[in-house]
């Protein structure tokens, strides 16, 4: 094999579809804002007290421009056109143009925890009451990880590898790594990174809750009344985390391109850890994980004291924001009082494979606009005492470089350091 390139990776431009909105913009703004995107279930009725989650609001595949009626019946696993819109929005924005020269130099990475679940979920629903017949011939390609990222590429012209990175909840960190790798080589010089999870039914909500993973709301919770506290990281009244659905989708793009294409970079893409836990499928390995961040740190050439800010993987859970905090404060020392540390899931709750590409897109814009996003709905724990969650709004804050986590069910764990430019 050749050598590798050794080219620098950079951020050029984002998308996502969220429960703050169906496009980044509309993210972004009630992101900043310090909203929340969670409310009751309005797809259908469930007897459950885990029946808050976070829908992506007024999405409607029927307003495609690019998909007919006969489009949209036959692609019934949503996370396939949710993607390709997100993609489309990710290249719109980044201001790259597909054509007979970038197109084949351009990858789609864009990875998924649950796949077409929703699809399986019809097929089963025909074949037990219509029969065989019934079930669709769609429902294989719906099923397959890799469909939305070649649909995009139907749509949008880019023939370079596609394929999606199975990281659980890391996925999109993953997709991220491996991505800025691919070009650091010199296999492609753009990538769509990121990931999707489209996980709003009955079967998921209730796998969640049996569990013990979302948060069950009782009369006296305070997100009885209230939907939007039901996601509260690092507090002390933490009891799971919010399902939601999503997608976020990263362009990256070698440094000698940018020039080339007359592309703007919004970061760069400095170091990638990744580690497994080796310990169980839901319960995380603090020893791993801070290996994991070293391992970023190291490879970005940088010191923790560097750091400018931490986005952190921060679900709500008791077990998971306990240890990460303990990781946090293994790898930063003393110094970490001094460092922000924020969940955008207070936010958009845990939309699983989407999360940690909608988190690298919104810790990168607010980096680029000297800010921090806040970690809303939250009330001191004793346990943590003295760290900054960045508390209730959006906070000035200007700093270059940030260390965004992601962690997964079956112990996976990657982490990635961006630096502004």
């Amino acid at each position: 094999m050749r050598a590798p390139l050794n080219r620098r990776v950079f951020v050029v431009g984002y998308g996502a579809a969220t429960p703050l909105g169906k496009t980044f913009a509309s993210t972004w703004e009630r992101a900043e804002r310090g909203e929340a995107g969670f409310r009751k279930l309005t797809r259908f009725q469930l007897h459950t007290q885990c029946g808050v989650v976070g829908e992506i609001p007024d999405w409607n595949p029927h307003e495609l421009d690019f998909a007919d009626e006969k489009e949209v019946y036959n692609w019934n696993a949503a996370f396939v056109l949710l993607t390709m819109a997100v993609c489309k929005e990710a290249l719109e924005r980044s201001g790259l143009e597909m054509n007979a020269q970038t197109g084949p130099r351009t990858a789609c990475l864009i990875g998924s925890a649950l796949n077409g679940s929703d699809a399986y979920r019809i097929a089963m629903d025909h074949l037990v009451n219509r029969g065989p017949l019934k079930v669709s011939p769609y429902l294989l390609p719906n099923l397959c990880a890799n469909l939305p990222s070649g649909k995009a590429g139907m749509v949008l012209g880019f023939t370079g590898p596609v394929f999606s990175p199975e990281g659980a909840c890391a996925s999109g960190n993953h997709a991220i790594g491996i991505g800025a790798r691919m070009i650091r080589d010199g296999d492609c010089d753009f990538v769509l990174a990121g990931g999707v999870d489209t996980c709003i039914i009955p079967e998921i909500i209730h796998g969640f809750e049996n569990m013990n993973a979302t948060i069950k709301i009782k009369e006296g919770d305070r997100a009885h009344g209230d939907p939007g506290q039901a996601s509260r990281p690092f507090s002390i009244d933490r009891k799971g985390f919010v399902l939601s659905e999503g997608c976020g989708v990263v362009v990256l793009a070698a440094e000698d391109a940018i020039g080339a294409h007359g592309l703007k970079p919004a970061a760069e893409v400095l170091g990638v850890g990744w580690t497994s836990d080796a310990y169980h499928i839901t319960r995380p390995n603090a020893e791993t994980i801070v290996i994991a961040m070293r391992q970023a740190l190291d490879d970005a050439g940088i010191s923790p004291a560097d750091i400018g800010y931490v986005n952190a993987h921060g679900t709500s859970t008791k077990a998971g924001d306990e240890t990460e905090v303990s990781c946090l404060r293994e790898v930063f020392g003393p110094a970490l009082p001094k460092i922000p540390v924020s969940s955008n899931k207070s936010q958009i709750g845990h939309t699983i494979g989407a999360a940690a590409a909608i988190e690298a897109a919104l810790s990168i814009e607010a980096m680029n606009r000297g800010v921090v996003l806040p970690t809303i709905n939250y009330l001191a724990d004793p346990a943590f005492e003295g760290l900054d969650f960045v508390p209730d709004c959006t906070r000035k804050h200007p700093h270059e470089l940030l260390l965004s986590n992601a962690f997964g069910f079956g112990g996976t764990n990657c982490c990635v350091v961006f630096r502004g430019v």
